[in-house]
């Protein structure tokens, strides 16, 4: 069997459980103005329909390539499965409850050709289980590993990289933090990387324990400095600090974002919520369809 011609761009989703969000995110890489990609779902031994979703979009776009995983090997696996088969010069991540808009990669792959850039990233929306805005956070314009090891500033789903400048990187097989941890190895190598500020993602937030969820994220943030990065005690609370406080001010800007949001309808005044959340926080944009 000939094997099928390299494309420009190799959409890389892990998939597991994912049957009520699934749909919307191969709509909208279909949806992409730039037409030269391939999408490649692997689903990580799902118990629900993603697999049959998934195998009939693919049977309608031959740029859709599912692979099955017989067990669950976790995101990182799945990720790098995807990128073992890749066939695109760019590297590009959207994770199955996530959503592009439709000129994401055609001004991502623009940007990084014009800035010769190998990696970058952008600004992203915020959005609820049912596609509601919750708002939005523009990125820093640029970045260094030094910024980085202090902010997560750089989302996956808006995640991009050049492998003719960078071969092909995999994530670190870790159970959770791993995109960040590959982050931090491409800036290694390119030293500053640019983002554009234009939101051109939604990010989904879904119904979990935002309380248990951030305590998660912060050992896995300390198990990251102190084991992966292999950072001293001092360097480690250095960048912890920046990381827990900037931590806190996002959690509590997405919380008083629910709430404006609340009272707004309560109003009756639909978007007036966020008009006000957007006044109160004018570094921090509210994202409008």
């Amino acid at each position: 069997m000939n094997r099928p011609a390299p494309c420009l761009v190799s959409v890389i989703t892990p998939c597991r459980n994912a049957e009520a969000f699934i749909a919307a995110a191969i709509d909208s890489v279909r949806s992409q103005t730039l037409t030269d990609w391939e999408m490649i779902i692997v689903d990580d031994a799902s118990t629900d329909a993603s697999a049959a979703i998934v195998a009939d979009y693919a049977a309608r776009d031959r740029r859709i390539r599912p692979v099955s995983l017989p067990r669950p090997t976790g995101a990182a696996g799945a990720r790098n499965t995807a990128m073992a088969s890749a066939r695109g010069r760019y590297i590009a991540f959207l994770d199955s409850d996530d959503l592009w808009f439709p000129d994401k990669l055609a001004k991502q792959i623009a940007f990084m050709t014009a800035h010769n850039q190998a990696f970058t990233y952008t600004s992203y929306r915020l959005i609820d289980a049912r596609g509601g805005d919750l708002g939005g956070f523009t990125v820093a314009p640029s970045i260094t590993r030094i910024s980085l090891l202090k902010i997560s500033s750089v989302s996956c789903l808006t995640a991009v990289y050049d492998t003719r400048h960078l071969g092909r990187m995999y994530m670190p097989d870790i159970a959770v933090g791993h995109d960040y941890a590959l982050w931090l190895e491409i800036l290694k190598r390119v030293g500053t990387a640019r983002g554009l500020v234009e939101p051109l993602a939604a990010y989904r937030i879904k119904k979990t324990s935002l309380s248990s969820n951030k305590f998660r994220a912060a050992r896995r943030r300390w198990w990251i400095y102190r084991r992966h990065e292999r950072l001293g005690w001092a360097r480690s609370a250095y960048y912890f600090c920046h990381y827990a406080y900037h931590g806190l001010m996002r959690y509590l800007w997405t919380v008083r974002i629910r709430h404006w949001l609340a009272v707004g309808e309560n109003r009756g005044g639909g978007g007036a919520g966020l008009e006000q959340a957007r006044e109160r926080r004018p570094g921090c944009q509210v994202a409008r369809r």
